[in-house]
């Protein structure tokens, strides 16, 4: 059986990984901050996410490594929480190059999460990996960072690819949870402008984008995990809209988003930016998306 280790296995991205890869034939190893009851192809291991320890032997030999750890960025960018952010990512990446360079067999694949929030806010330009611009601002910044430090790892045997997730659809967590709420509770009109795009994936199609990438000999140093039709906010909410039967939604002005922001303890970024991301090298290695309506 082939070993995989996920880092960050506990979240809603990582135990779906886990859940698939164990019931398809591999071995893996999630690495968590607390403990996790073992199951039939899954071993759970304590790690901090910053330090070395038992865990790093499980590397030795392994196929892959996915690194899915950090801090979610679903809070108010006071000091401490940027503070947070950043350190969550670089220091989970940071401990994962040190355990693969001491391993005599390093693993043949280190796939490391990123963001598409890395590109500009846009509405007029679809942004792929080889034509998309870089923005500005914090978030921007962090993911800057994390790249640059994980493709400082490139002396390695092991391939590194980065995955530029976009927002990650799913029945058992992610961002429906709060948009359902929204809706349900009559406050699911368009927010801001409605003309930013959200570029999302379903988490079906971002497992099975994995394990494309996984048998691929050469491949990407980057991917855009996004399905190919991103839509407006305005298209976004109607369609949700009518999926939970809700007859109205009541638009929600940058003022009212920015008051909500500050009561929930969220950042308006996370709504307003608009994210227009295609998935160019997916595309071009035949990979086909099977959920293709939201």
């Amino acid at each position: 059986m082939k070993k995989i280790i996920i880092a960050g296995a506990n979240g809603f991205l990582g135990s779906n990984l886990c859940t698939y890869f164990g019931k398809n034939g591999y071995e893996v190893v999630g690495l968590v901050r607390k403990p996790i009851t073992n199951q039939k192809n899954i071993t759970y291991h304590i790690w901090d996410g910053k330090s070395l320890g038992k865990w790093k032997n499980e590397l030795n030999g392994a196929f892959a490594v996915i690194n899915l750890a950090g801090r979610s960025v679903d809070c108010r960018y006071t000091e401490k929480n940027k503070a947070e952010i950043f350190s969550s990512r670089l220091d989970s990446t940071k401990v994962l190059g040190k355990a693969i360079e001491s391993c005599d067999i390093q693993p043949s694949y280190w796939l490391n999460a990123a963001s598409a929030t890395i590109y500009r806010h846009s509405e007029d330009k679809a942004m792929t990996e080889s034509n998309g611009e870089i923005g500005s601002g914090f978030s921007v910044e962090v993911c800057q960072k994390w790249e640059n430090l994980f493709f400082s790892f490139d002396h390695l045997k092991t391939k590194l690819i980065g995955l530029r997730l976009s927002i990650v659809l799913g029945d058992d967590g992610g961002v429906m949870v709060p948009f359902k709420r929204l809706v349900l509770s009559g406050l699911g009109g368009k927010m801001g402008s409605g003309k930013q795009m959200f570029s999302w994936i379903h988490v079906t199609d971002m497992i099975r984008a994995i394990e494309l990438i996984l048998t691929n000999e050469n491949p990407s140093k980057i991917y855009n995990l996004a399905h190919p039709q991103p839509m407006t906010n305005s298209e976004l909410m109607r369609k949700l809209r009518r999926k939970f039967g809700m007859p109205f939604g009541i638009p929600n002005p940058i003022w009212a988003l920015e008051l909500g922001a500050i009561l929930i303890r969220t950042e308006t970024e996370l709504i307003v930016k608009s994210r227009f991301v295609i998935p160019e090298n997916l595309i071009n290695q035949g990979f086909e998306f099977v959920v293709n309506d939201i």
